[in-house]
Formats: structure tokens, C-alpha cells, sequence
């Protein structure tokens, strides 16, 4: 259906107007804007250059921890440093307005929580999260453990002398058991999707939008670049996500101000 990006972008605010239960669903393209390589994309992801069982594995952690925290040192960096973009913002704000009731994110990044939004499920955890998988000493939000991995350190749990496992979900492990039951409960109430920056390829996050769709959940999808549930979408934008979610959003404020 030929029409211009403002076509879109209007229609786009109608639905999200109309929306009983706005689910937001958010990858790495809507961090990238922000500094944070991806993972997948052909040149510049992060598995173009590092096998991912290799590096980012439960047996790469365990036994070769050093290749572990090498290749997690500089996206931690990256991320400590990176600030929000125009598109973690502008879902903030959707979210201020009462019209966004959760975002799922594969991101580990934490950069949706720092533009302010407060619903966040981590589907993926986080990397500011750390436990001892020995004696189970958790720690959140600390900047001791990320300074010792940036300053190229192996970090250890004070309690037990064990290493210390960031938060986040690696090849070999299953989701979060509870951000999986509170994003499936979200996703079972929303009649409309809006996926922002994710190639839609990892599964099972990927089965969220997937079965929203089969049950009747309008999907909007803000992608870079096409993705394999286009077919199912209601509406799909090939731009990026720093320029069209704040489209959408001053759509959606005018619509409300008339």
C-alpha cells in the first residue's frame, strides 16, 4: 500500500491513540543510536567478529573467564558511557502520557530505565546486575564490580573468593523465569504492538510479537531495516528508530490536542 512517511506516521498515531494496552518491544537498533554496537548486523555486529559460544556462553564463563570479561569489557564501556536517545525518550514519554504499559527489551544496557520509563522488562537481564552464583551475594547498581572490569579485572565475590557473574542471560542459559511470566502476562493484554530496533530474529523473545499477532494484536513495526514478521505487521517504518519514534510521538500528541 504506496503511501508517504507522514501516511504512516499519522496512521501509526491513530492506532497507538486507539490502543487499549500499548506494548512496547525494543532490540539493539534502538541502541545503536546511542553507541551501543548490535549484535547481527553484516559488518559491524558484534558476532561478525567473535563466535558467541566462544565469548558469550555459560561455558565460556565458567572456563574461560578471562575471553569472557575481554569481550564483554568494551560493551560494558559502551554502555556505562552511552546516554539516551531521541527514541528511548520518546517511549518515555508515551509511557508518562498513560498510553504505554510495559517495554520488553533484549537490551542489557539499561538505557530505557536512564531515559526515566519505569515498566521495563529485561528479557535479556542487565549488565549493571551482578551475582555470585556460589554463595548467591547479589549486587545491584554497583560501580566497584564495573570498575574492576574496566580497569581489566576479573571480578570476585567478597563473600566467597568466587567469580562474579553479571546479570545477563548467555548463550547455553534460559530467560529470566520471571521476566518471561511477566512479559508473556503483558503481551496477553495488549492489543497493540509498537517492536522498536529489533530484527525480530531471536527466539524466544521473538515468539511475543508472533503470537500477539496470531491472537489479533495490531503490530507497528520501526525497523532500519525489514524483518521477517513485515508480512504480519499492520504498519512498518524502514527508518531509524531516533528519527521515527519521535514522529510518531508528536503525531500522537497532536492527535490529542485537537
Amino acid at each position: 500500500m504506496p503511501g508517504t512517511d507522514q501516511d504512516y506516521t499519522t496512521r501509526a498515531a491513530e492506532i497507538i491513540n486507539q490502543s487499549r494496552h500499548l506494548v512496547v518491544f525494543t532490540g539493539a537498533g534502538i541502541s545503536t543510536p546511542s553507541g551501543i554496537p548490535d549484535f547481527r548486523s553484516h559488518e559491524t555486529g558484534l558476532w561478525q567478529r567473535d563466535n558467541p559460544m566462544e565469548v558469550a556462553s555459560a561455558t565460556a564463563f565458567h572456563y574461560h573467564p578471562a575471553k569472557f570479561f575481554n569481550w564483554l569489557r568494551p560493551l560494558l564501556q559502551a554502555s556505562f558511557t552511552a546516554k539516551p536517545n531521541p527514541a528511548h525518550l520518546a517511549l518515555t514519554e508515551l509511557e508518562n502520557m498513560g498510553i504505554t504499559h510495559a517495554i520488553i527489551t533484549q537490551n542489557i544496557d539499561g538505557l530505557h530505565q536512564r531515559a526515566g520509563s519505569r515498566n521495563v522488562i529485561e528479557l535479556h537481564g542487565s549488565m549493571f546486575s551482578y551475582a555470585c552464583l556460589k554463595c548467591h551475594e547479589r549486587k545491584e547498581n554497583t560501580t566497584e564490580i564495573i570498575d574492576e572490569i574496566l580497569a581489566g579485572l576479573i571480578p570476585h565475590c567478597k563473600h566467597c573468593g568466587s567469580i562474579v557473574k553479571p546479570g545477563i542471560t548467555l548463550f547455553e542459559e534460559f530467560l529470566p523465569e520471571l521476566a518471561w511470566e511477566q512479559a508473556e502476562h503483558e503481551v496477553a493484554q495488549a492489543d497493540v504492538m509498537l517492536v522498536a530496533g529489533s530484527s525480530l530474529e531471536v527466539n524466544p523473545a521473538a515468539s511475543l510479537p508472533y503470537h500477539a499477532c496470531l491472537r489479533g494484536c495490531k503490530l507497528i513495526i520501526v525497523n532500519l531495516t525489514p524483518t521477517f514478521f513485515d508480512q504480519l505487521a499492520t504498519l512498518t517504518f524502514p527508518v531509524d528508530v531516533a528519527d521515527g519514534l519521535p514522529n510518531i510521538l508528536e503525531a500522537v500528541k497532536s492527535r490529542r490536542s485537537h
